[in-house]
């Protein structure tokens, strides 16, 4: 553990923790991509199956099962509790593009050989990439409401203070895992231009909008 996992931790939390509060207190899941929240669903899943086998710590355990949990009560609030408001029409990116992909990857390049170790490798690849279809919807649309970029812009920092976390424990613990930096790097460049458009609008009070 040092401050930039931490912070990239609790940056995460907070993605999570604004996006169930957007949907919760406006009763609709408008602006929100389904299929995205489908792949973290899957990311989450895949990922925490070391759940029933290995402990690791009160703090890492706690994490996982607010991951895995707050992953199925959004795709629960889209797709029924919510699901009128639901914008099928421009959350429209094919997700099994992005699955098929990870799946080949986990494949030919892994750590191990097992079914553990290719399912995380997995989950890794296809995290890197399962905000894209967000990102598509909001290309789409033309625009975001603010609380979805607010979001968006946790979630994104989450993953650059992760590439910050790595540099740090290579340079203090000579410890580097290359499948993650390189996913990490993918991911965070994917929001390049997000950030840009919300530090120069969104901060200033101004609607973030995207060229469809």
């Amino acid at each position: 553990m040092n401050i930039f996992r931490l912070t990239g931790d609790l940056a995460h939390l907070l993605a999570i923790i604004i996006l169930l509060l957007k949907i919760w207190k406006t009763r609709s899941c408008a602006g929100i991509s389904g299929k995205s929240q489908i792949l973290f669903a899957i990311v989450y899943t895949t990922r925490y199956l070391d759940l029933v086998t290995t402990y690791v710590s009160a703090y890492n355990t706690l994490m996982k099962i607010f991951f895995l949990g707050s992953s199925f009560a959004t795709v629960y609030l889209i797709y029924v509790k919510f699901k009128a408001t639901y914008d099928h029409n421009h959350d429209t990116f094919r997700i099994e593009f992005l699955i098929l992909p990870a799946v080949i990857l986990a494949l030919l390049i892994n750590h191990a050989f097992t079914p553990l170790e290719i399912l995380w490798t997995f989950s890794i690849y296809l995290e890197s990439v399962a905000i894209l279809p967000q990102l598509f919807m909001v290309s789409k649309t033309g625009e975001a409401e603010s609380i979805t970029s607010h979001y968006l812009f946790a979630l994104g920092s989450y993953r650059g203070l992760y590439i910050l976390n790595w540099i740090y424990r290579y340079a203090m613990e000579s410890h580097y895992d290359l499948i993650a930096i390189v996913a990490g790097i993918v991911q965070t460049v994917l929001y390049c231009d997000f950030f840009y458009l919300y530090i120069t609008k969104v901060l200033k009070g101004k609607k973030l909008q995207l060229p469809a």
